[in-house]
């Protein structure tokens, strides 16, 4: 019985059809975006959009060009039916008649609330709601089908029926009836031909639609009709109302004419909570016996015509279909529709100025989310769901490309694609596995059930060869548990591709519960998202040191042949939960720490102790160094010291020595560090009150300045600076009545006015501090100058520490870009005409080389920067971040400050950065085995040679990645080693060394690597390799590179390490011969990268990388030099966030209810959710939430009276209203920003930016949906190896 660790998927797929995934169409300029930061959005949507109304119940659903949606996963049986659904004989494209129609069964009860017309049920829709799209390949003729139930009006969005049986008899035997030729152009896009029908065509009511089968051959476009329609999904999530309901009707314009096959009816909206309904499980045991169709033959090429938003003020349904639309400039095969410029970017704090307002929005249903991604093809069978899903799906064979139209979730159709948007291009059938007949056990229909959804009439295919059971196969949810008009949907079912919430949950029930000891070497770490305990035994905690792989391959040919990066994510400072200790101290008075002789490694676990004890073998380098005197101990029966329990360096990961004088500048011990407030005093920061709010807390926050011992009065030092264009210096010695100012206007040549009475003491200069901080702001109050100076403004923090002999931070306060004459002056270079060129690389790159001369010098005094920014306009962030980035610092930005909103986030930001513990003037060394070697690190750091990492501050939050790389082979039996040093000064002024150390193993075999990946840390090393590329590269080869390398790690798995029965092969032939001849129409992914499309999509739809329009260069800039120095456990939700749904919050309980994944379709409108990304937290109301549950969460019961300006919630008395805000504060704990609460009402404008961050879906920018990234993933992975 083979050990299950991979995940399959089977989809069916072709070469490249259309533009590249992220490639920029010409024109294109982005769609509005959400907001990172911050407050909300008052402005509107521009009148070329049609007002917001929610999904709209005519999904236009239809074939792309490129995809197919098939993932088939047939049920599990038994393990010993290891015969593969590949061994069947080779693909049978033929084609199945199509059973009768009939009556669908009603299905059993559910327990969703159903809402009526135009509005979305959260479950399975009532035998009145709209039907769900039907298998896409179906054409459309105007027979009459029975569905047992009344047939509601709704939008029929196809083209015009064949009218003939034979014109349907050609379609479904590969001829090619249409005399379009395929649109060279990506998917959505508008062909350049000009002899297609009007977009206006007229259409004649119909009776409720059966569906007529046709199918294509991989080799034939898709018709592209339905594919290009309604760009404005993507937009709002919902077409115009006018969509909403055209009365049993027939398409609201046809393509060119009766002979084109039809495109698939709409969807009907749904919105799905994340848990099914009682009388629909998720799991069952059995196998459902459905009937099996094939498909095969061509669909003709169809012309497609992109249909622009409508203008809001269109009416609200057109009697004759929607009037003609004049659309923007179209190039080859692209339609750009100009999005709104007046969208905040998402890092915004407040409105920007003069935008306009918002059109009405109406009352529509939410999109459900699994459409989101440009529909997956539609020409093939549809999936079959056979068995019960398996939570987590661990391969997706081809095995049911031939059975039924999948019962799956909303999940399976998504929205056309969106003109002018880039995606991947969206899979045809045919290349990934193909059409199979009738499975054993799955003879006919389900009993009493009628075969809802097939053709009434098509020529019989020949008979399919039998399909046979995969034993690992992960099935669609049971057809049974679904209603039929669910049924006649097929699409990659998003919950049996693998899930991230599942790989969460199942890692917190496997190690959540158990401490994690650090004693065996190359053991993969519990997840970021599970909370455990660690015992050090003699590696570091993962919470210092994560690795992207434990297993490290034993030579450079190896690694290179899997391209999975061998990188480690080390937070020296971290900071640990109350329940583990810190660090051991260790001094080993004057003669200071015990090192190796050669490679000066530190005395370690991994030092092996020889001749009775009297001298130590390096584990490093393998040389012999004799043991100090006073270090001596006798060794134990196994050659270990009999102390070694006792001295932290020996039977520990990670433990601080006290250094020497001999670690210190200059051979003498340093200074205590001292604090400089330098504050921007320009007329902009006046106004927008930051400079109140400054001086206001600065009066109490001195009191928390970082200290060794809580019990003892910090000793670092305090000075404040004002500045515009000119600086002003504060004396504030404590002997004097008022401080006093002193001005330096020559800007050019800084220096420090006075020595004395500058950096203070807090505690001794208290009253002439409080005096100071409430002049500020009335000296400053009625200013009116409005220039800055930059440059000088750390220039003069640097001369002051550098007069005091001491490290120390700058804090400083700026609101704009610096244009005064003076060093580093800046000018505006915003140009968004170069974003997606070769030149958009120099907006990423500082200005002028000021600032890197600049940053040198303050590495060199151990003068560390925090930037916090408060601009209403471009500011330059690449420029302005040079210095905090290379001095270990941070910045913040609160893009348009209101102090109603963001002074909360603003005040807690900066009182963390206040107190939290720091290093400062610190060096850190990677030592590793024989073997490898440190050759790259990325974070906030300077390096002036090949090996030592500068830091003028390091604090708690900071991580430093260090890839590795071969120089010499390693060994199996002794691992590989790694030892990170840092040496810093503490914030009481000890010089002090943190030794953190981590041993691996080391592999020869492929498989043994693939077993011990951690997926999280992956992501975190390809995001900081790709946002620092975009400093040399153009962002398009930055992408395709990702992609790329992902493909290869996923492809040499897929040919070396899947065994030959997951490989689709039977028994005999050799192992080797068995996947040489393995058929590759499987997505096969190792268990422990399941996850690795999914967030990789989301860096790749990050704003660095793929921007909206109104994304701005500073919030790109902000968000590349955020990313690169967080950890692994904040880029893991950056990149995927936490969605929490509220109505299932247990009161009574601490725990907190399961996550839901990040897409539209499961949320439910009688929600109420929480999702958190590191940068904000959101709060989802449903429009039909309980109004109980708004009465505890808001006080009143009325959707309509909750106020989305709210940044806090009211506090209640009720138990509910006190759980939930106790969740907020907490999840606000675990991250190092503090997280603005934005409420978002469901159709509200907010809504927009809230879906951004719903990762898993089609993106405003062009972002595939996790369905299609999958699909496109395994298109690469399959190129590669052909």
């Amino acid at each position: 019985m083979r050990v299950r660790d991979e995940l399959r998927m089977n989809v069916n797929q072709q070469p490249h059809m259309a533009s590249p995934y992220g490639q920029p169409q010409p024109g294109y300029q982005g769609y509005p975006q959400p907001g990172y930061g911050d407050a909300h959005v008052p402005s509107g949507y521009p009148a070329q959009y049609a007002p917001y109304n929610g999904p709209g119940s005519t999904y236009p659903q239809g074939p792309q060009q490129g995809y197919s949606p098939y993932a088939s996963f047939p049920s599990k049986t038994l393990a010993t039916n290891l015969v593969s659904d590949l061994s069947s004989s080779p693909l049978d494209l033929g084609m199945r008649g199509p059973p009768t129609s009939g009556a669908p069964p009603v299905s059993g009860a559910q327990n969703y609330s159903q809402f009526g017309q135009g509005e979305t049920q959260n479950g399975p829709p009532p035998m009145g709601a709209p039907p769900q799209r039907p298998p896409v390949s179906q054409t459309y003729t105007p027979a009459a089908v029975n569905l047992s139930g009344p047939q509601p009006p709704y939008g029929q969005q196809f083209g015009a029926p064949p009218v003939s049986i034979q014109q349907m008899t050609n379609q479904m035997s590969s001829m090619q009836v249409g005399s379009t030729a395929p649109s060279p152009a990506g998917p959505g896009y508008a062909p350049t031909s000009v002899s297609q029908a009007p977009i206006s065509a007229a259409y004649t009511p119909a009776g409720p639609p059966t569906f007529s089968l046709t199918s294509t051959a991989p080799t034939q476009p898709p018709p592209a009709e339905a594919m290009a329609q309604a760009p404005h999904h993507s937009y709002y999530g919902a077409p115009p109302p006018s969509q909403q309901s055209f009365p049993n009707s027939a398409p609201p314009f046809s393509s060119t004419g009766p002979s084109q096959p039809q495109a698939p009816p709409p969807v009907s909206q749904q919105s799905f909570p994340q848990v099914p309904p009682v009388s629909q499980p998720n799991f069952s045991t059995a196998p459902h016996p459905g009937p099996t169709q094939s498909y095969g033959g061509p669909l003709p090429p169809q012309p497609s015509f992109p249909r622009p938003p409508l203008p809001t003020s269109q009416p609200s349904t057109f009697p004759g279909g929607p009037p003609p639309t004049s659309t923007p400039s179209q190039l080859p095969g692209v339609m750009q529709p100009q999005p709104p410029v007046s969208q905040p970017s998402p890092y915004h704090s407040g409105p920007p100025p003069n935008v306009t307002g918002f059109p009405p929005q109406v009352g529509a249903p939410p999109r459900p989310s699994g459409m989101h991604g440009p529909p997956m093809s539609s020409q093939g069978p549809p999936m079959s769901s056979q068995g019960p899903p398996m939570a987590q799906a661990n391969h997706v064979p081809p095995s049911q490309l031939g059975m039924p139209p999948s019962p799956t979730n909303a999940s399976l159709s998504g929205p056309p694609p969106q003109p002018g948007m880039q995606g991947y291009p969206p899979q045809q059938n045919g290349a990934f596995g193909q059409v199979r007949g009738p499975q054993p056990g799955y003879s006919g229909p389900y009993s009493g059930q009628p075969n809802y959804g097939a053709p009434s009439a098509a020529p019989a295919p020949a008979p399919s060869a039998p399909k046979r059971l995969d034993p690992d196969s992960i099935p669609s949810p049971q057809a049974c548990d679904m209603p039929p008009v669910q049924k006649t949907r097929h699409r990659i079912d998003p919950d049996a591709i693998p899930s991230p919430i599942q790989v969460i949950e199942d890692d917190k029930a496997n190690k959540g519960s158990e401490p994690f000891t650090t004693g065996v070497r190359g053991q993969a770490p519990p997840l970021v998202t599970t909370k455990f305990q660690v015992r050090d035994q003699g590696n570091a905690s993962p919470r210092y040191i994560r690795c992207t792989a434990y297993n490290v391959p034993c030579n450079s040919d190896l690694a290179k042949q899997s391209q999975v990066p061998l990188a480690a994510v080390i937070k020296p400072l971290a900071t640990l939960p109350p329940d583990e200790s810190p660090p051991y101290l260790v001094d080993h008075g004057e003669s200071g720490p015990i090192r190796c002789n050669r490679c000066k490694a530190y005395m370690c676990p991994f030092m092996q102790f020889i001749e009775g004890g009297r001298r130590f073998q390096c584990g490093f380098c393998s040389c012999v160094t004799e043991v100090p005197p006073h270090y001596f101990q006798h060794l134990d029966h196994t050659g270990k010291r009999v102390d070694c329990y006792d001295r932290p360096e020996l039977s520990m990961g990670s433990y601080e020595f006290m250094a020497t004088v001999d670690y210190c500048k200059n051979n003498k011990f340093p200074q205590p560090p001292a604090y400089i407030f330098l504050i921007d005093v320009s007329y902009n920061a006046v106004k927008n009150g930051m400079v109140g709010i400054v001086c206001h807390e600065l009066k109490t926050l001195l009191d928390y300045l970082p200290r060794q011992n809580p019990d003892v009065e910090s000793n670092i030092r305090v000075g404040f600076v004002t500045y515009n264009k000119v600086l002003h210096f504060y004396n504030v010695k404590a002997s004097l009545a008022q401080p006093q100012m002193m001005v330096v206007s020559d800007v050019a040549d800084m220096f420090l006015p006075l020595l004395d009475g500058f950096l203070v003491n807090v505690s001794e200069s208290r009253v002439v501090i409080e005096s100071l901080l409430d002049q500020i702001p009335e000296m400053f109050a009625d200013t009116r100058e409005t220039e800055t100076v930059f440059g000088p403004v750390i220039q003069a923090g640097l001369e002051a520490l550098k007069a005091a002999d001491c490290a120390g931070k700058l804090f400083v306060f700026h609101s704009s870009l610096p244009i005064a004459e003076a060093p580093g002056k800046l000018k505006n270079r915003e140009d968004k005409k170069l974003v997606g060129t070769d030149k958009e690389k120099s907006l990423f790159q500082p200005q002028v080389s000021f600032y890197n001369t600049l940053a040198k010098e303050c590495v060199t005094q151990g003068c560390c920067v925090d930037l916090f920014i408060f601009p209403n306009q471009y500011v330059d962030v690449a420029t302005l971040g040079v210095v905090p980035t290379s001095t270990g610092g941070s910045i913040y930005k609160y893009t348009y400050f209101q102090t109603s909103t963001d002074q909360e986030r603003f005040l807690n930001d900066l009182r963390r950065d206040v107190q939290k513990q720091m290093g400062f003037d610190a060096v850190m060394r990677v030592r590793t085995s024989t073997g490898i070697r440190a050759t790259d690190f990325f974070g906030s750091f300077y390096m002036s040679n090949t090996t030592d990492v500068e830091l003028a501050g390091l604090d708690c939050d900071k991580t430093v990645t260090v890839e590795f790389r071969h120089d010499d082979k390693l060994s199996e039996e002794t691992g590989a080693l790694m030892q990170c040093a840092i040496l810093y000064t503490s914030c009481n002024g000890q010089r002090r060394l943190r030794i953190h150390n981590m041993a691996v193993n080391c592999c020869s075999q492929l498989a043994d690597l693939y077993r011990n990946c951690e997926t999280d840390t992956i992501i975190n090393f390809f995001a900081k390799y790709a946002y620092r590329s975009l400093l040399s590269s153009p962002t398009k080869n930055v992408r395709d590179g990702l992609v790329n390398q992902c493909a290869q790690i996923l492809a040499c798995y897929r040919k070396n390490c899947a065994s030959p029965s997951s490989a689709g092969q039977g028994s005999g032939g050799t192992a080797d011969g068995k996947r040489r001849a393995a058929d590759v129409s499987q997505l096969i992914l190792p268990e422990c990268m399941k996850l690795l499309p999914v967030y990789l999509n989301c860096v790749l739809k990050s704003d660095v990388l793929q921007p909206g329009a109104d994304v701005s260069l500073d919030d790109r800039a902000y968000l590349r030099q955020l990313v690169s120095a967080m950890d692994v456990a904040e880029s893991h939700v950056f990149f995927y966030p936490r969605l929490l749904p509220l109505q299932q919050l247990d009161v009574e309980s601490m725990s907190l209810p399961v996550a839901v994944r990040d897409s539209e379709e499961r949320l439910s409108r009688g929600g109420v959710y929480l999702l958190e990304n590191g940068m904000n937290i959101f709060l989802w109301v449903g429009v039909n939430a309980q109004q109980e549950l708004l009465q505890n969460i808001f006080g009143t019961t009325a959707f309509s009276q909750i106020d989305p300006s709210m940044t806090s919630l009211p506090a209640l008395d009720n138990p509910f209203s006190k759980r939930l805000r106790e969740i907020i504060e907490s999840v606000r704990a675990q991250r190092s920003r503090y997280m603005k609460l934005m409420v978002v009402k469901q159709e509200d404008k907010l809504e927009l930016i809230f879906k951004h961050f719903l990762v898993e879906d089609k993106s405003n920018n062009g972002g595939a949906s996790y369905v299609d990234f999958l699909c496109h993933m395994h298109k690469e992975i399959r190129q590669l190896l052909s």
